[in-house]
């Protein structure tokens, strides 16, 4: 399914997870770029072209043609739509071999985010059993 077009890109993050949302509020504060921001728990996954599972694994990025970036690739895009420096950083996330290690990186900090200080058990819980999760479903 593709999905309408926007005249920005979307970020979708997991607003369960306090990383994801410290992380959010820590771009929104130094990087100078403003793509639409969602949690997934609120945005219309359908019409972003999005599945809950994609949502719950890693940060996704939707691009206004409806081209979707998982992960450090959607962080790398984020980078590369900014400026400065941001844009360089954001090039090395996405290019070989860079992009292996930006890669890796985030899967350890993602599969762990429940471990990490500011984590909480919920970022650990599958999202049906997150605490709310019924007052969404609804």
């Amino acid at each position: 399914m593709t999905s309408p077009l926007r005249d920005r890109p979307v970020l979708v993050y997991d607003g369960d997870c306090a990383i994801c949302t410290q992380s959010v509020l820590w771009m929104e504060a130094h990087i100078p770029y403003r793509p639409i921001i969602e949690a997934w728990q609120f945005a219309d996954l359908a019409a972003l072209g999005l599945t809950q599972a994609q949502c719950e694994r890693a940060v996704q990025w939707v691009e206004p043609d409806g081209r979707v970036w998982a992960g450090s690739q959607a962080v790398g895009k984020l980078l590369v739509a900014s400026r400065g420096l941001w844009q360089v950083l954001g090039w090395l996330a996405l290019v070989p071999p860079t992009r292996w290690i930006a890669s890796g990186v985030y899967r350890l900090i993602a599969d762990n985010r429940h471990r990490l200080p500011g984590g909480t058990p919920a970022c650990s819980m599958p999202a049906h059993l997150r605490p709310g999760a019924q007052d969404r479903a609804a």
